[in-house]
């Protein structure tokens, strides 16, 4: 049993329950009144990875070599306490325009989805805000959505150009002035801590609200 910014949880018990590519696939199996904690990015931000680290696993959520390659929303059981949830990356340039719209048909109805979700809004630290990632926290942020900014890659850069770009990622007058904004390294672990407290918190009111 390990205890992560508070939360107690057995991260031995952790399942893949649902790999939906389809937006009707997304309701039936999902418990309504359990809180769901999503990863949102482009692809290739580091969305899996996190999940991994989140969890102490090596290869729980797969890590495409080939970023955009699959469309699906996988959701993880941790413990019977809460879902993690896999979003499908935006903004590959590869895509079609069917793939495109595949994407925002699946993904608009998990933002449909009754209960509780909060959204772990992954953001490249070396390459900064993209329009998509802009256009995602604009999303966010208007439709009252609880979420946190997790700066991945965050080992990518040297010290100065870290600050640098935090400092930039905090000014960005997408980013609302109250979003907390974690910098994360799935190399070193870095960050991990933080967003456990995010999520504890997350978690536990909404457990006892129910």
């Amino acid at each position: 049993m390990n205890e992560n910014g508070g939360l107690k949880l057995n991260l031995n018990k952790v399942n893949l329950v649902l790999t939906a590519g389809l937006p009707s696939q997304l309701p039936g199996i999902l418990r309504t009144n359990m809180p769901r904690i999503a990863m949102c990015g482009r692809s290739n931000v580091g969305k899996s990875s996190l999940i991994n680290k989140l969890l102490s696993r090596k290869s729980l959520a797969r890590v495409s070599a080939e970023p955009g390659k699959t469309i699906t929303v996988n959701c993880y059981d941790v413990d019977g306490k809460m879902y993690l949830v896999d979003l499908p990356g935006y903004g590959y340039a590869k895509r079609s325009f069917d793939e495109r719209n595949k994407w925002k048909k699946l993904v608009d109805k998990y933002f449909s989805l009754d209960g509780p979700g909060l959204y772990l809004q992954l953001v490249d630290l070396k390459v900064g805000l993209t329009k998509d990632d802009k256009d995602m926290i604009s999303f966010l942020d208007g439709s009252g959505l609880p979420f946190a900014i997790v700066a991945t890659k965050s080992d990518k850069v040297n010290a100065t150009e870290r600050e640098k770009n935090l400092k930039a990622l905090e000014n960005d007058e997408t980013v609302p002035e109250d979003a907390e904004i974690i910098p994360f390294s799935a190399k070193t672990g870095a960050g991990a801590g933080e967003i456990w407290r995010i999520i504890s918190e997350f978690v536990e009111f909404n457990t006892n609200a129910n």
